[in-house]
């Protein structure tokens, strides 16, 4: 049950993007199409998986004082793995993603994964954690990505679905469409929480892990404390 958890947790009660809201530099910039979203998505689970499960075997030998640059080498590692197997079989979705490959490495999910949960907890653990993460990251960018494309676009990876006489909703593929979408999102999900709260009989509060005053990453990195108030119990 507990395996079980840590991989659904990031499907809705922890969802990277409408939960906690990292990673929100790809979000808006690479979901114009529903392509683009699987593609990074996968891209960014491979390597949240593997630096998850690379760095809580190695939890124990990383001194703690180097621990955060020796995070970014390893994630370093999995993201040049990515950009180059992309490039190499799948250059135009690779050339559309651009920047925002290499840019993984500062993803705040794969970070803040690494030294939140992956630091402190066993191999199958952390990599439950970054496996569902992962997914929950690629079905909201390629949710948000379906959106804005049968909108700005009239189309569904590449297929025309909306007639011929659809004039596209071109604000969705621009910047403001983004975050105006992503926002209505956020506000849909937040009152889709409330209610099922209400309807259960419980009262809905702000998770202290959801809170930056509280985050293991911003306690550990700004001295605050290697731990948050509510440390994560070691597992696996």
């Amino acid at each position: 049950m507990g395996a079980m958890k840590e991989f659904t947790k990031g499907l809705w009660a922890e969802n990277p993007i409408f939960r906690i809201v990292l990673g929100m530099c790809p979000t808006l910039a690479v979901t114009t199409s529903a392509n683009n979203g699987i593609g990074m998505g996968l891209a960014a689970t491979f390597v949240l998986v593997g630096s998850n499960v690379m760095i809580s075997a190695l939890r124990n030998f990383i001194p703690k004082k180097i621990r955060i640059p020796g995070y970014i080498v390893i994630i370093a590692t999995f993201v040049t793995v990515v950009d180059l197997a992309m490039n190499a079989y799948f250059h135009s979705l690779h050339k559309s993603l651009g920047i925002f490959i290499p840019l993984i490495v500062v993803n705040c999910i794969i970070m803040g994964r690494a030294e939140a949960y992956a630091a402190k907890n066993g191999v199958l653990y952390s990599m439950l954690d970054g496996l569902g993460m992962g997914l929950g990251f690629t079905i909201s960018i390629v949710v948000i990505g379906m959106i804005r494309e049968t909108l700005g676009y009239g189309t569904i990876f590449g297929t025309p679905v909306m007639g011929q006489s659809y004039i596209p909703f071109l604000l969705l593929i621009l910047p403001p469409g983004a975050f105006i979408l992503l926002g209505s999102m956020l506000g849909g999900m937040n009152r889709l929480e409330i209610y099922m709260a209400k309807k259960a009989g419980r009262t809905t509060t702000f998770r202290k892990e959801h809170d930056c005053a509280s985050c293991e990453v911003f306690r550990g990195w700004f001295g605050h404390g290697e731990k948050g108030p509510e440390a994560t119990e070691e597992r696996g």
